[in-house]
């Protein structure tokens, strides 16, 4: 882990003094916990691969927008780690003086360190994770703490306690789950009532090309109003699909053409899904990824749509997806004719590895 001294910091940063005025605050499930309908995510952008100065520009101008959540987890990178630590140095230059404002969230779970304690659901392993991205934040505490994903080799109650016991710590203020059935959720938010610590946010993916939260019977989106949860989804806009990128071919620096998107993920007939839903996008005013947005909004359960973004014009397009955010029953009924399946839930395993 790499040390850093955050004694120089600059002070030259003032955040803008009507940053609440474009971003809709919404409540999650029936906590006290609200965040803006548009978060920013540091999945992907946020690693040793990209210019600091850009990830800082991008940091900057979210929360001069409203965007007073940043998402993380420990393995965002590359390489793994890396966006925290990263987080970490702009945090120290620029948003200290704004911690109380901020909604810092990371989670556990996925592949992190080698040896039979670096991934999964384990008591040992999250809270040791937790306190090795606090160090490399520079945070005291985070606002939420999830369990990444299923773990089918570790009892959810013992995950479960672990969140429960890293709030008791005062290490996160909210504990919250992602990647989760809608069995499965039901089974964490009751253990989590009898410890006396509420679930209160989900985190799935979810978007037009990306629909499993609205399968089954109850489905997710119906588990998380019903267990009072609110949820934040992840991949929004497809991982790109759901903007103009692909329109005119395959942009040489995208994630299709880098390879963290499978071709097939763009089919010929996905092709045509995304041109159509362009044009009912600039029927309404917007651009295909605000409309995206707007879509997985129209959800009350639906917290906050999480975005990821490699340049500030990206961001920018997301927040204007607030000045439309209602649907006819007409344009519903049209999108639902190209909002299918593309094949892009790749947590599809770790949501099916429990019942």
């Amino acid at each position: 882990m790499r040390n850093f001294n955050f004694s120089w910091v600059d002070n030259s940063y003032r955040a803008n003094s009507e940053r609440y005025q474009q971003v809709a605050v919404r409540r999650c499930g029936t906590s006290g916990l609200r965040l803006p309908a548009v978060s920013l995510g540091l999945w992907h952008n946020f690693g040793d691969d990209r210019p600091f100065q850009t990830q800082r520009d991008m940091l900057r101008r979210a929360f001069d927008l409203g965007i007073f959540h940043f998402d993380l987890a420990n393995n965002y990178g590359p390489p793994f780690g890396a966006a925290e630590e990263n987080f970490g140095r702009a945090f120290a230059k620029d948003f200290r003086p704004y911690r109380e404002e901020l909604v810092i969230s990371t989670k556990a779970g996925w592949d992190m360190w080698p040896g039979a304690y670096g991934f999964g659901g384990s008591r040992k392993y999250l809270l040791n994770s937790l306190d090795a991205s606090l160090q490399r934040m520079g945070l005291d505490y985070v606002d939420i703490f999830y369990h990444h994903r299923p773990d089918p080799d570790t009892d959810i109650a013992e995950s479960m306690q672990a969140l429960h016991d890293a709030i008791k710590q005062g290490k996160a203020l909210y504990a919250g789950i992602s990647s989760y059935s809608a069995s499965a959720t039901r089974e964490a938010a009751e253990i989590m009532r009898q410890l006396g610590t509420p679930l209160v946010i989900h985190q799935p993916a979810y978007s037009m090309f990306n629909r499993w939260v609205e399968e089954g019977e109850p489905n997710l989106l119906q588990t998380l109003e019903n267990e009072n949860m609110g949820s934040i989804v992840f991949t929004p806009l497809a991982q790109g699909l759901l903007t103009n990128r692909y329109l005119q071919g395959v942009p040489a620096n995208s994630r299709l053409a880098s390879g963290k998107l499978e071709a097939e993920h763009l089919s010929p007939q996905t092709l045509k899904n995304i041109q159509a839903l362009n044009d009912i996008a600039h029927s309404r005013g917007q651009s295909l990824a605000q409309m995206a947005l707007a879509w997985v909004l129209r959800h009350q359960v639906v917290t906050s749509a999480l975005v990821g973004a490699s340049k500030v014009a990206q961001i920018e397009d997301c927040v204007g997806a607030m000045q439309n955010l209602e649907f006819t029953a007409q344009e519903l009924d049209l999108i639902e004719q190209y909002a299918q399946d593309a094949g892009i839930n790749g947590w599809a395993d770790a949501i099916k590895s429990r019942p």
